[in-house]
C-alpha cells in the first residue's frame, strides 16, 4: 500500500469517532464517511509506522442495510454521517465503539462491571433545538449559500433547506434569509472580507419559543458615507426582522438579534449585539424545572435527549437521599464542568448542597439564574477553572458529578478530585476516547467502573454520550 494508490476494498467496521477500517488485498486502511459493510474506492494519502490513511473518492456498494435517506442534502453536506443506516443500526454501531473503547481502558480492572444496553433519542427527526448555520458559496463565485460545510471542506457551504434534523421552523427561517440577502456579500474566511457570517436559530422543544439571530461584520459600504451606510443596514435589517416576525410559524418568536463579530476566528461570538425584536433569551423546561437562555448558553441540543442522558445520571448518583427518599441533611454535591447548573438543579431537592463549578461566565450567571427561576436555594455557583476553583473551596464533596468539554479532564484537576477519596462518582462524557483516558487514571488511583452506558443525544452523527458511574475500591489488609 503506497501512496497516492487507488484502492477498492469492503468496510469491516467503524471505530469512534468517524473511522471506518477498509480491508483490501493490499491491507487494511483507515477512511472516513464510509458505512460497515459498503465496498468503497479510495485513495491513500498517507502510511506511516505500518498504519495507512486513505480519502474516500466513491461508494462502488451500499451496505445491505441501508436504505434511502430522508434528507436530500445527506452525503453532501458534512453534517451526519449515519443517515442512510435505521436508527436501530445506527445505535448498534455507537454502541458497539463505546463498548470497545471501556473495555480497552478497563483491561486491568480485576471487578466485573456491567455494560448497559444503549440509550436511543425519543426524537429521532427535527430534535436539535440549536443550529448555527454559516453563509459562503457552495464553488468558488457561486450564489450565496446558507447552511452546512460541504462533507470534506472548510470553504464550500450547502444551503440546507430540507435539513431534517431540525423541525419546520428552521427550514422556513433559513429558506427566507438566504433568499432575503440574495446578492449581499459574505465574509471569506481568508480574505477577511464581507458582511454575512452566520444565521443563529435555538427553539425550545418544550415551550415552542423561538430565538433567531443574524450574525455579520462591521464591513459596511464603503461607496457610502458612514451615515448613509448605516442608515441603509439599519432599514435592510429592519425589512428582514419584521419579515421573520411575519412567517407562518410553529413556534413564537421571542426575540430577533443582530450580533457584530469581527473576529478572524470562524466561531458565532459577539463583539457587540443589538436586539431587533422582543428579547434576548427564551425560555425551555427540562424534567420540570424552567431554563432561561440566551444567544450563546451553553445548553444539550437535543431537550428530550438531555431529560434521558440527565435521568440516568440521577439513576447512577441513585442512594444520595436518605432511606425513604428523603433529603439527605448532610450531603454536599460538587458539579464540576457545570455549563448553565442542569445537573446542579436536579440534586438540588436531595442534598444539603450543590457546588457547581463552570469556566464559561455567562453560563455561571445564568445558572443563578436559572436556581433562582425554580426556588432552589442550596445551589453555588463558581465561576473558573477547575484545576484552579478546587484549591479555594472549603466544602468536601460526598458525591462528585463530572461533565467535561470533550476533551476531558485536565490531568492536574483529575488528581485533586481523585484526592477527595470519595466513595461514588459519576462521569457524563460528550466523547468516549476522552473518557477511557481518564479512565485509566481513575483505576490506577484505586477506583472501579460498576456501570456504564451509551446515550445517543445526536441521531445520524458520530457523537454519542455516555455516563459512566465509578466507586472506591475498599483495601482490606
Amino acid at each position: 500500500m503506497k501512496k497516492g494508490q487507488v484502492l477498492t476494498g469492503i468496510v469491516e467496521k467503524v471505530d469512534f469517532p468517524n473511522k471506518g477500517v477498509v480491508n483490501t488485498e493490499e491491507g487494511r486502511c483507515i477512511v472516513k464517511n464510509v458505512l460497515p459493510g459498503q465496498k468503497v474506492t479510495f485513495v491513500v494519502q498517507k502510511k506511516r509506522n505500518g498504519a495507512a490513511v486513505g480519502r474516500l473518492l466513491k461508494v462502488e456498494q451500499n451496505a445491505s442495510v441501508e436504505g434511502k435517506s430522508p434528507c436530500p442534502h445527506f452525503g453532501e453536506c458534512g453534517g451526519c454521517t449515519y443517515l442512510s443506516l435505521p436508527y436501530e443500526e445506527q445505535l448498534k454501531i455507537k454502541e458497539m465503539q463505546v463498548k470497545k473503547l471501556l473495555e480497552g481502558a478497563l483491561s486491568g480492572q480485576t471487578e466485573m462491571w456491567e455494560f448497559e444496553s444503549i440509550k436511543g433519542s425519543p426524537a429521532r427527526l427535527g430534535y436539535r433545538n440549536k443550529m448555527e448555520f454559516s453563509f459562503g458559496d457552495e464553488c468558488k463565485d457561486g450564489p450565496l449559500s446558507l447552511g452546512m460545510h460541504k462533507r470534506g471542506s472548510f470553504y464550500d457551504i450547502v444551503t440546507v433547506r430540507d435539513c431534517q434534523i431540525v423541525d419546520e421552523d428552521y427550514r422556513r427561517i433559513l429558506s427566507f434569509t438566504r433568499d432575503y440577502f440574495d446578492g449581499c456579500s459574505f465574509y471569506h474566511r481568508l480574505k477577511h472580507t464581507g458582511y454575512l457570517r452566520h444565521l443563529l436559530v435555538r427553539k425550545a422543544y418544550r415551550t415552542g419559543e423561538i430565538l433567531v439571530a443574524l450574525v455579520t461584520t462591521s464591513q459596511l459600504d464603503n461607496e457610502q458615507s458612514d451615515a448613509e451606510a448605516q442608515n441603509k443596514e439599519k432599514d435592510n435589517l429592519d425589512q428582514w426582522k419584521n419579515k421573520i416576525l411575519n412567517l407562518d410559524l410553529n413556534g413564537k418568536i421571542t426575540g430577533v438579534l443582530h450580533i457584530i463579530n469581527d473576529s478572524v476566528a470562524d466561531v458565532v461570538q459577539s463583539d457587540h449585539t443589538d436586539i431587533l425584536y422582543g428579547q434576548d433569551f427564551f425560555y425551555e423546561e427540562l424534567l420540570g424545572l424552567k431554563f432561561k437562555i440566551s444567544a450563546f448558553s451553553f445548553f444539550q441540543t437535543n431537550s428530550l435527549g438531555a431529560e434521558v442522558l440527565y435521568e440516568t445520571a440521577r439513576e447512577y448518583i441513585g442512594d444520595l437521599a436518605a432511606p425513604g427518599g428523603e433529603k439527605a441533611p448532610d450531603k454536599i454535591v460538587f458539579d464540576l464542568y457545570s455549563g448553565t447548573g442542569t445537573i446542579a438543579q436536579l440534586m438540588a431537592p436531595v442534598a444539603k448542597k450543590v457546588i457547581g463549578v463552570e469556566i464559561v461566565e455567562e453560563a455561571v450567571e445564568a445558572a443563578k439564574k436559572n436556581a433562582e427561576l425554580n426556588g432552589l436555594h442550596n445551589c453555588e455557583f463558581i465561576a473558573g477553572d477547575v484545576l484552579k476553583v478546587l484549591d479555594e473551596i472549603e466544602e468536601k464533596p460526598d458525591m462528585i458529578i463530572l461533565d467535561p468539554p470533550r476533551d476531558g479532564i485536565h490531568p492536574k484537576a483529575l488528581k485533586k478530585i481523585i484526592g477527595y477519596g470519595i466513595d461514588k462518582l459519576v462521569y457524563i462524557s460528550c466523547k468516549p476516547t476522552s473518557l477511557a483516558r481518564d479512565l485509566v487514571t481513575f483505576l490506577e488511583s484505586g477506583y472501579v467502573v460498576e456501570k456504564a452506558v451509551a446515550v445517543d443525544q445526536f441521531p445520524w452523527t458520530a457523537n454519542i454520550e455516555t455516563v459512566c458511574l465509578l466507586s472506591r475500591k475498599f483495601i482490606t489488609c
